[in-house]
């Protein structure tokens, strides 16, 4: 059964899925290991390493093989164009493959895939490449640094000379160097049904390796398992997968027993799960999204936790919403936005966004906000949060925010930049409403 599944097919599938269906790379690689989760562990982790690695490192590749390409990488066959990505990937960054079988593989799926006129082509460039792999010259950062920057860290330009005028040339040379490192899956403890330290010990006894958060007593990094459903105690529920940055949205929001809480864009569930547990089974949350399949999404996740003091909706959030109003004793507005604080996990984004959609998302926010506060009770508090380190998204939001609401205050602020405590970059403010 497994060895009529070419492992090399199957990254060949993902990247024309990312790149030319504009399917986002997390979910068509877990829709691909889902798929064929039967395969041997090895195999699933060359699947996920070499996608990843490949679409995190694209505008590093496409530049080593314009080197030695007569024909440009975009005037390329995308199936072609993606073969050599991912060799060239393999060839650069995988030392345990030997060229040759990384050269005569690329060349058997071209043919198979049929290009058996380019098989010539691809043997060609990616043995030229293999025996120079060593010697590429890079642009050198005293001569073009952001040049430099997105060529060795696979940044658009666009992105590096908004970070440098925000964060500096250092600043953002180190969060670039941060989004090509390898992070651990963090997880929180699911407190209504297990304690941490009972958690920690059932997940050894899984064959996980556990290390503990050095703040949160309820958040853990996990590594060394192979297939995370296939843990039972994932399947019952015993924790919740959520990035450290987005834990601190229940944190800020300091929820009390008895509160009524709205979440306005609150897919997959994380957050308002975590609020509910929080609140120690009382009150209610109302966790919302706009489409079905994020409120079965959310849904599904809720009864795997077994919360029940949470409930989901389809809303749209910037349609105003008549029985909520001055309700909600906590709103959680965990925006959509750009998303480039978060591309370790999602490598794709980087490439999917530009500065057109950045100001779109922009206005989109302003857009609910201008709904949403109206739900805040006098008193109460309106958590405003994302996951980019965008000053537009961001600070200039809630200074915008202030100035055409004054009925609030601002109460504190942090944009958590990408690799600070094992976090992903994040942005939260935390706003109150006058009694």
């Amino acid at each position: 059964m497994t060895d009529k599944v070419n492992e090399r097919e199957l990254v060949l599938g993902i990247l024309l899925s990312v790149t030319k269906d504009e399917e986002y790379s997390h979910i068509a690689i877990q829709n691909v290991l889902t798929k064929y989760q039967y395969l041997e562990k090895n195999k699933r982790a060359f699947i996920t390493r070499v996608s990843e690695g490949t679409l995190e490192r694209m505008i590093e590749l496409d530049y080593i093989i314009n080197q030695f390409s007569k024909v440009s990488v975009n005037k390329m066959k995308p199936v072609i164009r993606n073969i050599m990505r991912f060799s060239v990937y393999q060839l650069k960054y995988m030392d345990s493959i030997p060229d040759s079988a990384v050269c005569n593989e690329a060349v058997k799926l071209a043919e198979r895939k049929g290009f058996r006129n380019l098989k010539g082509f691809v043997n060609g460039v990616l043995r030229n490449i293999a025996r120079n792999i060593d010697s590429i010259s890079y642009p050198k950062k005293e001569e073009n640094k952001i040049a430099y920057l997105s060529i060795r860290y696979s940044l658009p330009e666009w992105i590096v000379e908004d970070w440098m005028k925000t964060y500096g040339f250092e600043q953002t040379e180190e969060m670039a160097q941060t989004f090509l490192t390898q992070t651990k899956l963090s997880i929180r403890t699911n407190e209504e049904k297990i304690t941490p330290e009972q958690l920690k010990e059932r997940l050894r006894q899984e064959g996980v390796t556990v290390q503990e958060h050095e703040t949160l007593p309820y958040a853990f990094f996990i590594s060394g398992f192979d297939y995370l459903l296939s843990l039972p105690s994932f399947q019952e529920g015993l924790f919740y997968v959520q990035d450290v940055s987005s834990m601190q949205v229940a944190e800020l929001a300091e929820p009390k027993d008895g509160d009524y809480v709205i979440d306005v864009c609150a897919a997959p569930g994380g957050k308002s799960i975590h609020i509910a547990e929080k609140m120690h089974g009382t009150g209610m949350v109302d966790a919302r999204d706009l489409t079905l399949y994020k409120v079965n999404l959310m849904e599904e996740n809720r009864i795997r936790c077994g919360t029940k003091n949470m409930k989901t909706s389809c809303m749209d959030a910037r349609i105003r919403d008549e029985a909520s109003i001055g309700k909600a004793d906590i709103v959680i507005a965990d925006l959509p936005c750009s998303g480039l604080g978060v591309l370790r996990k999602k490598k794709d984004i980087k490439y999917k966004m530009t500065p057109e959609k950045q100001e779109s998302l922009v206005l989109l926010q302003r857009e609910i906000l201008n709904v949403v506060w109206q739900y805040v009770k006098p008193g109460g508090t309106l958590i405003y949060s994302t996951c980019t380190i965008n000053r537009k998204e961001n600070e200039e939001n809630v200074t915008w925010f202030l100035k055409e609401h004054p009925v609030f205050s601002l109460e504190s602020m942090e944009q958590i930049l990408p690799g600070e405590d094992g976090n992903d970059g994040f942005f939260l403010a935390k706003l109150k409403k006058v009694e």
